[in-house]
């Protein structure tokens, strides 16, 4: 897992390596600071010779800027190395994300994802800044400062040395027992962020239900419980103190009594009991922030495995060894095709499904809820693979091609319409980055949306607020379906794609679409029989199964289900046609 992550230091390795270097050069001018204290007091202060005094209170001032400038350069360089290795694992794991399918992605929750791109980056981002620093500068200050101290008094050494497995034993026991609450509470962060996220996205349902004090309720039910993860955590961090209080109080009293008998039976001079101190200051405060490392790395271990677990899924829709990169025309063809949405999964949402379609045809599909409209046409340009059987486009299997040419071939409107912040100009470009001002504009012709586009004051640079909420339903779809067209695809593809605008609208760009781009394969995925009738072939799913398959005028004649729909449907006139949908 460590290894995987550590990918991410990449062009910061220089940095990275430099500053436990820098560290031991700070290091070794602390520890050397003690011993020419003692010196000082020995043979300056007590000894009543200036020049000694002089001497090493200049060595003193020397070392001590060494010290500094050691460490302002580890400071700098270790800043450096974080802050890459944060950016290059956001980017490395947003990179990842991009690439996983539909079924790679159905695993892991949207706030999951965003909590591991930011709280979870943190953490990590945090605990490598603390080991490249603290956890290698702690230990070799120790272990100078107890040479240092064998070679001042063994006997104090050793004293000193039995204390320490003391502490070490305490911050283990404190580290085992929160690291598990950590990990809960950093998973409920997840619920949280899903709280927020649904609570956002929906605060127009909210506020019309008066629904505030229940989502207020909800949001407060998920923060403490991380509340109160947290603080049972904490508390357990919290005995790492009075611990070290003690040790450190308790090594000062046993210093002090063993030197004061070696000072006074003269085996140990007054300038050596000091440097004996201060070294014993360093071990301890090593120990005191070597043990916040562990505990810091305890808290990022957590969200490490978070990380990990994203990063090392792999995208199960990946291009082949030798990918066609040429999609000739639009024809599409499933063989005995079957899906499911996992392996594990006992029923499968798409079973048997054979069907034909010419380029250039129109091709509309109908069924109730749940029939597996919407996975059929995804398996078309590789958003989901079939479990069995196949599907051809332009003659091949869409596993031969290049996933991207694919892609860039066919045009999916999507039922869930998504626009995103910018403007409208930017929007539609998406579709095609080098489009022509006039090309924008015959798009949005064909789709109906240059009139409402025009009416706004800034017409096609009208800035558009995240997912398109200032605009309407209707006018988010003529928009998704102009920036499909931009594309000029062979196949497009019509996802429900006209559910909010009227009936007469839908029927003009049916038109277009069939006099504008008769090459052009349409699919169109729709509840009302009206958007479809014009088909060259209607399909009926029903629970994932063809249920039937022909023009308007055949299957009135042989198909009870579509002519049920159909009557339900017109039985209301026009103005009721939008009320009485596919079920």
């Amino acid at each position: 897992m460590l290894g995987k992550l550590l990918q991410s230091v990449r062009e910061y390795k220089k940095d990275t390596w430099l500053t436990p270097v820098l560290l031991l050069g700070e290091v070794a001018m602390e520890v050397a600071i003690p011993f020419f204290m003692a010196e000082l007091i020995d043979l300056g202060i007590t000894g009543g010779n200036m020049n000694a005094v002089y001497k090493y209170g200049l060595i003193l001032v020397l070392f001590a800027l060494v010290s500094l400038l050691f460490g302002a350069l580890a400071g700098k360089h270790s800043a450096i190395a974080m802050a890459g290795f944060g950016k290059n694992l956001r980017f490395d794991l947003f990179n990842h994300v991009q690439k996983l399918s539909y079924s790679n992605m159905d695993k892991f929750s949207t706030s999951g994802i965003v909590t591991r791109l930011t709280t979870d980056i943190t953490h990590v981002q945090n605990a490598f800044l603390m080991i490249i620093r603290i956890a290698f500068r702690s230990p070799v200050m120790m272990i100078f400062a107890t040479i240092m101290t064998f070679q001042i008094s063994p006997t104090i050494a050793l004293w000193f040395l039995g204390v320490i497995p003391v502490l070490a034993v305490g911050m283990l026991l404190i580290m085992k027992y929160s690291f598990p609450i950590f990990e809960q509470a950093f998973g409920g962060y997840d619920d949280l962020n899903k709280a927020v996220q649904e609570n956002v996205r929906g605060i127009r349902v909210v506020k019309s239900y008066v629904r505030e004090n229940h989502e207020i309720s909800k949001f407060q039910m998920v923060s403490n419980r991380i509340f109160t993860l947290m603080t049972k955590a904490e508390r357990l961090i919290s005995y790492e103190l009075p611990l070290m209080q003690i040790v450190l109080y308790g090594v000062m009293l046993l210093i002090s009594w063993i030197g004061a008998k070696l000072v006074v039976g003269g085996s140990m001079t007054t300038g050596e009991l000091t440097s004996v101190f201060a070294y014993s200051m360093q071990i301890l405060m090593s120990l005191m922030t070597l043990g916040l490392v562990i505990i810091m790395v305890a808290i990022a271990r957590a969200s490490a495995g978070r990380i990990h677990d994203l990063l090392k899924e792999q995208p199960d829709i990946t291009n082949p060894d030798n990918p066609v990169t040429d999609l000739p025309s639009g024809d599409v063809e499933f063989r005995n095709v079957s899906f499911r949405y996992s392996a594990k999964a006992e029923k499968y949402a798409l079973s048997g499904i054979n069907l034909t379609i010419k380029s250039g045809q129109t091709i509309g599909i109908i069924g109730g809820a749940g029939s597996a409209k919407s996975t059929l046409v995804q398996l078309i340009p590789r958003l989901y693979d079939a479990s069995q059987g196949e599907v051809l486009v332009g003659g091949r299997n869409v596993k031969e091609y290049d996933l991207q040419v694919l892609r860039s071939k066919v045009a999916m409107v999507l039922q869930k319409n998504v626009l995103f912040e910018g403007s409208i100009k930017e929007n539609l470009r998406w579709g095609n980055e080098g489009a022509t001002e006039e090309e924008l504009i015959e798009a949005c012709k064909a789709a109906q949306a240059h009139d409402f586009i025009s009416s706004f004051p800034d017409g096609y640079d009208t800035r558009l607020a995240q997912g398109g909420t200032n605009v309407s339903g209707g006018q988010k779809q003529r928009i998704c379906i102009a920036r499909a067209l931009l594309k000029k695809p062979n196949i497009i593809i019509l996802d429900d794609s006209t559910s909010a605008v009227d009936t007469r609208t839908d029927a003009l760009i049916r038109k277009v679409l069939k006099e504008g781009i008769p090459d052009t394969t349409k699919i169109i995925i729709a509840q009302r029989i009206a958007s479809v009738q014009d088909a060259d072939q209607i399909i009926i799913l029903d629970d994932g199964e063809m249920a039937d398959a022909g023009t308007h005028e055949e299957l009135l004649v042989r198909s009870a289900i579509y002519q049920e729909a159909y009557e339900s449907q017109t039985k209301g006139g026009e103005a009721d046609v939008e009320q009485h949908q596919f079920q």
